[in-house]
C-alpha cells in the first residue's frame, strides 16, 4: 500500500519518520541523520506530512513543500495528548502522524522566508529592550549604593552620570559607570536601528500600512501581525484569531455552569503584549479634551477599571484586524463596513 500520511519528529541532528498508509497500517519506521531526510522524502510519491512547529519547522516545511509535499504543523501542545506510554522519538513521530489526521486539528500557517527576517527584527529588538532594562537598572543599583537616586525611567539615567562626575565618587567606581553608560548607549543605537529597519519594512507592504489605520495600532503591531500570521487564512473566525493571541477569557464550565475567568494568555504573548500596549495608548488619550468621541469604549470605562478596558480594546482591535485582513479593507471610525465574526 502506499504512504499517504508521514509524522515527522524534528530535532538537531536526529529526525524520526512514521509513515502509514489510508487505513492506518504502518509502512515504514524510520530513524534519519540531518542529510538522509530530504533525500529519503524524495523518493515517497507526494503524501501528507505532519510536523510540530518548533524553531526549525518552517525551514524544513518549506523544503519538504518543494518535493511535492503537502506540510501541516502543529502546536506542541495538541500533538502532546496522542502520544502513548513513554515519551520517546518513535513514539512522538507516531503520536504527530495520529494528529495530523483528526479532522478537528489546528494547524499553524508555513512562514516565508521574508516573514521569518521581519520577526528576526522584532525578536532581536525585543532581545536588545531586555538587555537595556537589565543594564538600566544594575546602573541604578550601583549608584544607590553611594546615596545618588534619580526618578525611574531610563530617560532619567544622564542625571545620574552628572551626578557621577559632580560627586565624590572615586576613579575606580566611575571608570566602571562610564563603561557601563557606553553600553547602554550602544544599545539605545541598536534599538533604534532595528525600529527603523521595522518601519522602512512597515512603508513597503500594503496590508501593514492598512492595520495602522486601526487606533491603538502602530507600525510595530502591524508588522508584527503581518509578519506572523499573513493574511490570517488559518483562522475561520475573529474569536479565533483573539484566542490564539490569549485574549478570550479562560473558561472552566461543567455540569451547564459557564465559568469565566480572566483572559487565557495564551498563544503569541508579543504580539498580545503590543496590542494591550497600544490599547493603553488609547484609554490615556481619553482623559484629553480634544480626544475624538469613542462611545463604545467612553461607555466601557464607565463600567468598567482602566485596565479590564484596556484588555476589551485589544480584544476588539484583535478582532478588527482579522477582518482587515481576509476582507482587504481600511478601517474606517464610525461605521460598520468591516464584518467581525
Amino acid at each position: 500500500m502506499p504512504i499517504v500520511t508521514i509524522g515527522l519528529d524534528l530535532a538537531k541532528s536526529v529526525f524520526q519518520l512514521h509513515a502509514i498508509d489510508e487505513h492506518g497500517a504502518v509502512i515504514m519506521r524510520k530513524r534519519l541523520t540531518r542529510g538522509q531526510v530530504l533525500p529519503v522524502l524524495e523518493k515517497i510519491p507526494p503524501c501528507l506530512v505532519g510536523m510540530e512547529a518548533c524553531g526549525s519547522a518552517h525551514h524544513w516545511a518549506r523544503e519538504i513543500q518543494a518535493l511535492g509535499h503537502e506540510v501541516r504543523l502543529m502546536p506542541a501542545q495538541y500533538v502532546k495528548p496522542y502520544v502513548k506510554q513513554n515519551k520517546t522519538d518513535a513514539a512522538d513521530a507516531e503520536a504527530i502522524c495520529e494528529a495530523v489526521r483528526r479532522p478537528t486539528m489546528r494547524f499553524v500557517a508555513v512562514k516565508s522566508i521574508e516573514q521569518q527576517a521581519v520577526m528576526l527584527n522584532h525578536r532581536g529588538r525585543e532581545l536588545l529592550v531586555k538587555q537595556r532594562t537589565m543594564l538600566a537598572n544594575a546602573i541604578r543599583a550601583h549608584f544607590a549604593e553611594f546615596g545618588i537616586i534619580t526618578a525611574q525611567g531610563t530617560q532619567n539615567l544622564c542625571k545620574l552620570k552628572q551626578a557621577a562626575e559632580q560627586g565624590s565618587l572615586t576613579k575606580t567606581a566611575i571608570d566602571v559607570l562610564e563603561l557601563l553608560f557606553d553600553q547602554l548607549d550602544a544599545l539605545n543605537k541598536n534599538i533604534k536601528a532595528l525600529e527603523l529597519r521595522i518601519h522602512t519594512w512597515h512603508k513597503s507592504n500594503e496590508t501593514s500600512q492598512r492595520l495602522t489605520s486601526i487606533p491603538g495600532i502602530g507600525p510595530l503591531t502591524a508588522s508584527a501581525i503581518v509578519a506572523s500570521v499573513g493574511t490570517a487564512g488559518s483562522f475561520g473566525t475573529a474569536r479565533s484569531f483573539a484566542a490564539w493571541l490569549g485574549l478570550t477569557p479562560r473558561e472552566h464550565s461543567s455540569g451547564g455552569k459557564q465559568m469565566l475567568g480572566g483572559i487565557s494568555k495564551r498563544g503569541d504573548g508579543y504580539i498580545r503584549k503590543l496590542l494591550v500596549h497600544g490599547a493603553r495608548a488609547v484609554v490615556r488619550m481619553r482623559s484629553r479634551k480634544n480626544a475624538e468621541p469613542m462611545p463604545w469604549l467612553d461607555g466601557l470605562l464607565e463600567r468598567k477599571h482602566r485596565n479590564a478596558a484596556t484588555v476589551a480594546l485589544a480584544h476588539k482591535n484583535a478582532r478588527v484586524v482579522w477582518a482587515l485582513l481576509n476582507t482587504g479593507e481600511v478601517f474606517e471610525k464610525g461605521t460598520r463596513q468591516v464584518k467581525m465574526a
